[in-house]
């Protein structure tokens, strides 16, 4: 989602919207709450945050994925699948689509088997039936039907907590105190660059996002993105020695037309530039625009 600028400073707009952001907040809390969560008996990861926003979730979870599967664990996905179509499944990457299943979804599944399902708890039931040691949730730290074990919050380490209101007055789902009561461990993605480590009562680690091997031999690019935060994507391409000239920027997980990719094919050979998207993104075209598009792999870092 793109994130409104009021949300890094507490000006006019974000004391206004108070009342509602306490509304939100207290909601929130009820709702973890009045539920009694249901405690699997494999390990529940939590891998979520408390912003709104992409912070780099789905990348550290998969890495923590590979992390207990190079321990010869047997690890399973649960999320819900967000803008997919179809719910209560494990992901068959050579039978649904990534509009059925979400990006993120799909990504996922790429590592580890993945089950879809709006509740949690009945993605754990599911995992544990199928051998389930590890069951990793990409996000659902909000999520009130499956017991965590252990939770990661993740944040970005350029935008923090921003003005520490709660939504919509903020990015924050609830407030950092009430988050780290139910969390383990704090993970910064990138620099530092609000002093947020110093805020936090709980053990912070840094991580950074890192580019697979990527080498295209026409470094003029046309980039384009459908994630939370867009300019990281081309701010890599940069570091890594690309010249960004055009880009384009989609809704957060927007869903390709054939229209789109040939629009920007086009641009791209009148232009001399290639064509480069995010494996968020790229998972998403047809076959026939995939031989058409560049691809930049990343993986998440942390100590």
């Amino acid at each position: 989602m793109k994130t409104p600028r009021f949300w890094a400073y507490n000006g006019w707009q974000a004391k206004m919207l108070m009342p509602l952001a306490w509304l939100y907040g207290v909601a929130t809390q009820l709702r973890l709450r009045m539920r009694q969560p249901y405690h699997a008996k494999a390990k529940v990861i939590c891998i979520g945050n408390i912003t709104a926003g992409g912070v780099g979730k789905t990348p550290v979870a998969m890495a923590m994925a590979e992390k207990y599967l190079k321990e010869g664990k047997k690890v399973f996905f649960v999320t819900r699948g967000y803008k997919g179509k179809l719910k209560n499944i494990v992901v068959d990457l050579g039978r649904h689509t990534a509009e059925e299943t979400g990006d993120e979804a799909r990504l996922l599944a790429g590592v580890a088997p993945t089950i879809i399902t709006p509740k949690r708890e009945e993605g754990a039931k599911l995992a544990e039936k199928m051998g389930a040691d590890i069951i990793i949730m990409d996000d659902g730290f909000q999520n009130p039907g499956l017991y965590k074990d252990e939770s990661w919050l993740v944040f970005d380490g350029k935008t923090g907590i921003g003005n520490g209101k709660i939504i919509p007055a903020g990015p924050l789902r609830e407030t950092l105190e009430n988050g780290e009561k139910r969390a383990q461990y704090i993970l910064i993605m990138g620099k530092d660059e609000t002093g947020l480590a110093k805020q936090c009562r709980l053990p912070v680690y840094f991580g950074r996002i890192e580019a697979l091997p990527f080498d295209l031999k026409n470094k003029r690019v046309l980039a384009f993105a459908g994630i939370g935060h867009p300019e990281k994507f081309y701010r890599t391409l940069q570091d890594l020695g690309y010249d960004v000239v055009v880009t384009h920027d989609f809704s957060d997980h927007y869903n390709y037309r054939a229209e789109d990719v040939e629009k920007m094919v086009k641009e791209a050979e009148d232009n001399g530039l290639s064509l480069v998207t995010t494996e968020k993104d790229y998972v998403k075209l047809s076959k026939a625009d995939k031989e058409r598009v560049h691809v930049l792999k990343i993986r998440a870092v942390w100590e």
